[in-house]
This record gives C-alpha cells, structure tokens and sequence, in this order.
C-alpha cells in the first residue's frame, strides 16, 4: 500500500476517527485507526465495540492499494509536528513509513485482519434530515444530558423519528431541552413508539464532522443506530433503558405569561447576576414586573448582585429563582439577536423559554432560599 496526501485535512478527518478508540482496553488493537485504500477512495475505521465509524477521506493520492493500522497516538503526534503540505505513507513489511520533506518515519504495525469489523450502512429504511438540522439539534439538545447518571436512560438524546418530523430530546432530569423539525421517512421508518436514545458521545462526534449542506441519513433496528453524513458513517449502540415521559415535564398552562425578550441582553444580564453565585449558592432570582426584569443573587461571604433591564411586560409581578447555568446554556446556543419567549406563571412552577423554530426548554425551579 502506498498513498500520497495532503496533511491537514488527513490530520482533521484521523483525529475524528481516533476519537472513538478507547484510552485503555483489554484489546490493544481497538487503539488503532484502520486505513483501508482501494483505487476508489480511501477510509478510515475505528471503534471501541459500542460505537464504530468510517470516515472517507477525499484528495488522497493512490499508488498501491492495501490496508494498514495505525498507531493514534503515534500517527497523530507525526502529522500535527510535521509541517510539510503533504505527506507520503508506504506499507513495508510489519510496519507504516511516514515521509515527509526532510522527515521519515517507521511505525511497526498490527495485522489488519485482526481488526473488528466497522458496518456500512446498508439500511433501506431510514429518515432523512438535512445536515443543518441535525446540527442544531445535536447543538440544542446533547448539552442538556447527564452522562453520569444511572437514573433512568439520561446518557444520550431521544430520537422520535416519524412520518414527515423528527423530535430530539435531551434531560439531565433538573431541565429539558427539545427541538423538532421536518425530516422525510424513507422505507416506512418510524422510532416513535420506541426509546431510541443515541448516546450523548455519538452525538458529539456526528455534531464535529457536520456542514451546513447535504442531508443525513439515520436508521435505527432497536439496538443500534446507523448515521450516514457526507463525511462519515457511525454505528453506535444505543442508551439502554427508560427515558422520562418528556411530554409530561411541559406545563399545561392556559394562564401562564410569556414574555418576548431578545436572546443577547438576557444572556448578558444573567452572565452579570451570576457571578456572585456558588456550588452551595448558585440560584439567581427572576424578577418580573413594571416592564423590568430584575435579576439578584446572594451568597454568604462572596456578595450580592443586582441586574436589570427593560422588558415587554407591564403585567402582575412574578418571581422564580433559577439556576443560571442552565439558563445560560439555552441562551448561548442561539444567535444573540434572536427573539425569545420566558414563559412563567409562579414561582413554584417549572420556566418555560422557546423561539419559534421548533425550539423549547423547561428548567425546573429552585427554592427561594438557595
């Protein structure tokens, strides 16, 4: 095997698929890339056994086709020291040689064939959503996530893939966030009546080889889910267990108010109230009314703060304390000149905050005397 290739880009696609190899396991080959070269392109393959990818590589040069393993740690350090545009690699014997400009270098290698097999995807039934999407959603939901949690299945984000819409929702069992939009059912695909959760860290490596064009092809049996991107393909088990009845956390609220305020001031008022906030101290107290909203917080031996800012309300006054991180972490992952919707009705009822593109969140109240 022998190939030619460009540096940086090879070095982005490798450190994506080097992601999903495990730091330690029983089976050292798992903390290996596999580059497989035909004389139609060139992929590389990783996986930990519970989830897998294959990553296409464009632009590269095939002199001889063959397969290797590489070494991540090794190969990694090799293309990000080296400062050559291209580099060369040539399979001899049990070993890879890496040659750059005015560098050479010999990895001894393992047998290709002692590699586990990564799927392709192969699914005839399966949802397509445009890649800006998916995005948005992995953006919007996966934060909200509990990946320590043995409580119900809050590792990863559920996914209801229906007739003509896709809904994802991601929990940490303290907020919610849910995004929904239009997304084609091919094959008579449905996950609706299933608990398909991919998990958080699936999300997050799908989330990183992601455009702004193309669609996106997803496919799940029930065990597993398949993701198609025009980069990459990844197989991943899914997040065993019961996810929360999320339609239950909504309020039913025909009275509660709903207040439009713009996404950067808000950020930026919170960020400000939040500073004087700790572990054992962390809420910050909404204050609505008089076509104010006055943000303070108090901690022992740190200090008080007090933010306000002018708002769309001139109705009966509410308050409700709240956990400003949570409330940052909605805020930030919309643009700054964005609309939004606080909806609230007391203090002892959950904060509702949405925009009208299929986006909502519910943040659980704190007790007045955090």
């Amino acid at each position: 095997m022998k190939i030619s290739f460009p540096r940086e880009p090879f070095a982005n696609l490798f450190a994506i698929a080097g992601s999903v190899a495990p730091a330690r396991s029983p089976k050292p080959i798992l903390q290996n890339v596999k580059l497989e070269v035909t004389r139609e392109g060139c992929t590389l393959l990783a996986t930990d056994l519970e989830i897998g990818v294959r990553v296409r590589v464009e632009g590269i040069e095939v002199l001889d086709p063959g397969q290797t393993i590489l070494p991540i740690q090794r190969f990694n350090q090799i293309l990000r020291e080296s400062h050559d545009k291209s580099l060369q690699l040539e399979v001899k014997g049990n070993g890879a040689v890496i040659r750059g400009e005015r560098m050479k270098f010999k990895l001894d290698t393992e047998s290709p064939e002692e590699f586990p097999e990564v799927a392709d995807f192969q699914e005839t039934k399966y949802h397509q959503v445009s890649a800006r999407l998916l995005k948005e959603i992995i953006r919007r939901t996966a934060f909200a996530t509990d990946t320590e949690s043995s409580r119900y299945a809050l590792g990863g984000v559920l996914f209801e893939m229906g007739e003509n819409q896709i809904i994802a929702v991601g929990t940490d069992g303290r907020r919610l966030a849910r995004m929904q939009g239009p997304a084609q059912a091919v094959g008579g695909h449905d996950t609706v009546e299933t608990q398909t959760i991919v998990p958080t860290r699936a999300l997050q490596l799908i989330e990183r080889s992601l455009g702004d064009e193309g669609d996106v092809l997803l496919s799940s049996n029930g065990n597993t889910i398949m993701i198609k991107t025009d980069k990459l393909i990844l197989q991943s088990n899914l997040v065993q267990g019961r996810f929360p009845r999320w339609r239950d956390v909504f309020p039913n609220r025909p009275h509660a108010i709903k207040i439009p305020m713009q996404v950067g001031p808000l950020l930026d008022s919170v960020r400000q109230a939040a500073i004087v906030t700790s572990e054992e101290s962390r809420g910050v107290n909404f204050h609505f009314g008089g076509g104010q909203l006055k943000l303070n917080a108090s901690t022992a031996q740190v200090g008080e703060s007090e933010v306000a800012q002018v708002i769309a309300y001139d109705g009966p006054e509410i308050d409700i304390s709240l956990d400003p991180r949570f409330v940052i972490d909605f805020l930030k992952v919309l643009h700054t000149e964005a609309t939004m919707l606080f909806e609230v009705q007391d203090g002892t009822g959950p904060g509702v905050l949405s925009v009208d593109d299929g986006y909502a969140y519910v943040i659980m109240p704190l007790s007045r005397d955090r």
